[in-house]
C-alpha cells in the first residue's frame, strides 16, 4: 500500500487562511513521527529546522517560514509550531488500520504566502521519503 494525500480543504476567515489535509500513510506512527518532530525529518521533505527544541514552549525556527515556539507537543501524536510570519502548523498523527498512520494537518496563516498546491506537493514528497525514495 502506498500513501495518499486526501483532498485539501481551504477556508478563509477575514484575512486568516486555514488549510486542512488528511494524509494516509502505510507506515506506523512511530516511523512517521520523526518526519515532523526532528530537524532531519523536517528537512527531508519540508524545510530545514534551524532550531527545534522538542517540547511544549520550546524554540523553533523553520527556514522560509519564521521562528517562534512549539505550541503543542504530545510525543508520537502532535507537534504544533507557531512561527512569526508563517502562522500555526499542526501535525496530528492517528492510527490508521493495523499498521498505518493518518496525518491530520492544519496550517493557519495570514496573507497569501501558502497554497493548497504547495502543501500537496510537500506531502507527495513526504510519501516518497517515507517509502524510501530520495
Amino acid at each position: 500500500m502506498t500513501g495518499s494525500v486526501e483532498q485539501g480543504i481551504s477556508q478563509t476567515h477575514g484575512n486568516t487562511h486555514i488549510l486542512h489535509f488528511l494524509v494516509r500513510l502505510p507506515q506506523p506512527m512511530e516511523t512517521v513521527w520523526p518526519a515532523f518532530s526532528t530537524p532531519d525529518g523536517l528537512a527531508s521533505w519540508f524545510t530545514p529546522a534551524d532550531v527545534l527544541e522538542p517540547r511544549l514552549g520550546g524554540a523553533v525556527a523553520l527556514r522560509g517560514m519564521g521562528s517562534g515556539r512549539v505550541t503543542a507537543w504530545d510525543v508520537e501524536r502532535v507537534a504544533e509550531y507557531t512561527v512569526e510570519g508563517g502562522g500555526r502548523l499542526r501535525f496530528h498523527l492517528e492510527r490508521n488500520g493495523e499498521q498505518g498512520a493518518a496525518l491530520r494537518f492544519t496550517h493557519e496563516f495570514q496573507g497569501e504566502t501558502e497554497s493548497e498546491q504547495r502543501w500537496r506537493a510537500r506531502f507527495e514528497r513526504l510519501i516518497e521519503v517515507l517509502e524510501g525514495g530520495s
